[in-house]
């Protein structure tokens, strides 16, 4: 069992207009894989392309419909007017039946299409997220080395969540966008060619001051990213280090420190608001004149006779609808583009190098435990080899304890053990086979393990103690904390086994968690156990207690120690005694202590003063 220590992930900024938009490294490259991951679902999205397009092309046409109406109207005022005739409403209301007709089409295509991409998005994001979570447990330790909790969160939270986001709605709104820009400008071309080029020149100078407010609020946008994470990094260290805050009574300090963030902040995120606020009211001034010099411009026409007056009014009405869908356009475009570049990180994490499976020749059902180190060398870089030429062998049931300084190979040994990393020469044999051989998943289950960092998660002590055997009894869960001497203290816990722990785990002290930890691998009943620093963290009388429980527990199963204290491994068969990736001295507490070698002088050091 590994354990996992916990890292937060970043939080992303708050990006808004003006804001650096997040490009793709390979953006061709990325939508082509994307549109590969989407192949199952290919001819639902051809049917939602279908609907959209029908959707936009129903409403497009209404307004030109809705103005035969008003034309109908109009000539029959003015023939009223001229005793002449009056309104033939009966065609009135035939013309407003086909437009209601039409919008109502338009809003089932409308709604068939939102349902059906919704469907789509919720099953790909389900399957994807199946995905990372399988990927996780087959990708190698080394990646983890590379690359911190954080990043890998980002990418299974933040970077799926706007996948999520924008293949629900950006795919289907610059459809919508970009065939509303093309049918209105059609529909607005067959009215009137010069009206069109006086409506089109107001683009141009919208698009002036809209790109002169979004190159002097970028900057603005670009502090409000990076106060937010001084701000959101203040609040997390607050958060995660309270009690250190208080025993040093550095409230104050704190306090001072965020609200210096938090002010910088606010004159930055106020700024940024306030320029890109002032970009929809300059469009809506400049879209006004030009729906100013669009009617006078239609008026002398009417006047002229080359125009209707039902014709004007459709022709505002499309000078309406055709600002919004560039603004859209605009809009998705960056949106598309944060889209590819989060899509560009998860199929790069799916495309990591997963674990070696190997053939699994052999099953470790059987094992007995003998364990040989032949010639071990391994670096978790090319440049910098840790383990140099480890060579032991150890007997099945031995109690084996690894000692050494800080950095000599004590916990990578155990770590190779278990095929968290693969050798870069020699070979580990568990009775005389090759490690390569086992299947990797069943040799883990063979093994337990218990860190000086325990992991435990939030669920009742109960399941975190079953965590070691997922189908072991409550009865066996219980005779495990008994043997481990954790059964009475939780006990006396609020609910015992049933009480939930909290999730920063704040309602069990240390030492305690160490206890359950154990219990856990005790249940697990695995032929070889592996103990790194796990009584660091407890008091005397709980080590005693532990010790006791190991001993009980160490008989018959082979046990690699890894300790500091040596006090507490005098009683092992064989010590290894390790520095610079090597074994410098090797055999039983007093043996070395009698040499007055490596051993002996870590082992006085203890008792200096």
């Amino acid at each position: 069992m590994n354990e996992i220590k916990k890292n937060p992930p970043r939080r992303r900024p708050f990006r808004g207009p003006g804001a650096p938009v997040e490009k793709a490294r390979d953006f061709k490259g990325t939508i082509k894989k994307l549109l590969k991951s989407l192949g199952g679902y290919k001819k639902i999205i051809l049917i939602v392309f279908v609907l959209s397009i029908s959707s936009t092309i129903f409403s497009i046409v209404g307004p030109k419909i809705l103005g035969n109406a008003t034309q109908t109207i109009f000539e029959g005022v003015v023939s009223k007017l001229s005793n002449t005739g009056g309104i033939d409403f009966a065609k009135v209301h035939h013309i407003l039946l086909m437009v209601f007709t039409l919008y109502i089409i338009s809003g089932i295509c409308a709604y068939l299409e939102s349902f059906l991409m919704s469907t789509i998005t919720q099953k790909y994001i389900y399957s994807l997220r199946n995905k990372l979570s399988a990927k996780i447990h087959r990708i190698p330790f080394n990646y983890y080395d590379k690359k911190n909790n954080g990043e890998v969160l980002s990418i299974i939270t933040n970077d799926v969540d706007t996948l999520q986001m924008s293949l629900n709605q950006t795919l289907t709104s610059f459809i919508t966008a970009l065939t509303t820009i093309i049918g209105v400008l059609i529909m607005m071309l067959s009215i009137n060619i010069k009206m069109t080029l006086v409506a089109l020149l107001m683009i141009p100078i919208s698009s002036f001051f809209v790109m002169r407010i979004i190159s002097y609020s970028q900057k603005y946008f670009a502090r409000n990213q990076e106060y937010l994470g001084h701000a959101n990094g203040c609040v997390e260290e607050m958060y995660a280090g309270h009690n250190i805050i208080k025993a040093f009574n550095a409230e104050d300090k704190m306090i001072k420190e965020f609200k210096k963030n938090n002010k910088a902040l606010y004159e930055a995120g106020w700024k940024s608001q306030f320029f890109a606020g002032l970009m929809h009211p300059i469009m809506m001034f400049i879209g006004n004149l030009g729906y100013v010099a669009v009617a006078i411009l239609g008026g002398y026409y009417a006047i002229k006779g080359r125009i209707t007056v039902g014709n004007i009014q459709s022709f505002i009405t499309y000078t309406k609808n055709f600002t919004q869908p560039i603004t859209q356009l605009a809009q998705v475009t960056n949106q598309i583009q944060s889209m590819i570049a989060a899509s560009e990180r998860i199929f790069a994490f799916l495309e990591e190098e997963e674990e070696k499976v190997g053939d699994a020749l052999l099953s470790p059902e059987d094992i007995k435990g003998d364990v040989e180190f032949r010639h071990v060398r391994f670096g978790y870089s090319k440049d910098h080899t840790i383990i140099k030429d480890f060579s032991a062998r150890i007997k099945a049931g031995d109690k084996v304890a690894i000692v050494g300084p800080t950095g000599a190979g004590k916990t990578t040994m155990v770590k190779l053990l278990m095929r968290f990393y693969d050798l870069d020469g020699g070979e580990i044999l568990i009775d005389g086979h090759n490690i390569n051989d086992y299947d990797r998943d069943e040799l883990r289950r063979m093994m337990g393990m218990v860190l000086q960092d325990t992991w435990l998660y939030s669920d009742t002590i109960m399941e975190n103690l079953r965590y070691g055997r997922l189908d072991a009894t409550d009865e066996e869960v219980i005779e495990a904390a008994k043997i481990a001497n954790v059964d009475h203290f939780i006990r006396t816990l609020p609910n015992g086994y049933n009480m939930v722990i909290d999730e920063e785990l704040n309602n069990i002290s240390g030492g305690q968690k160490q206890l359950l930890t154990i219990a856990r691998a005790i249940l697990a009943s695995s032929k070889i156990l592996i103990l790194d620093e796990a009584t660091s963290n407890v008091d005397t009388r709980t080590e005693e207690l532990i010790q006791e429980a190991m001993d009980k527990l160490m008989v018959n199963h082979t046990s690699f120690i890894i300790a500091h204290r040596l006090s507490t491994i005098k009683n092992a068969d064989i010590i290894l005694v390790m520095n610079d990736g090597d074994i410098v001295e090797m055999g039983k507490h007093e043996e070395l202590l009698a040499k007055n070698g490596f051993y002996a002088k870590i082992y006085n050091s203890q008792f200096e003063n």
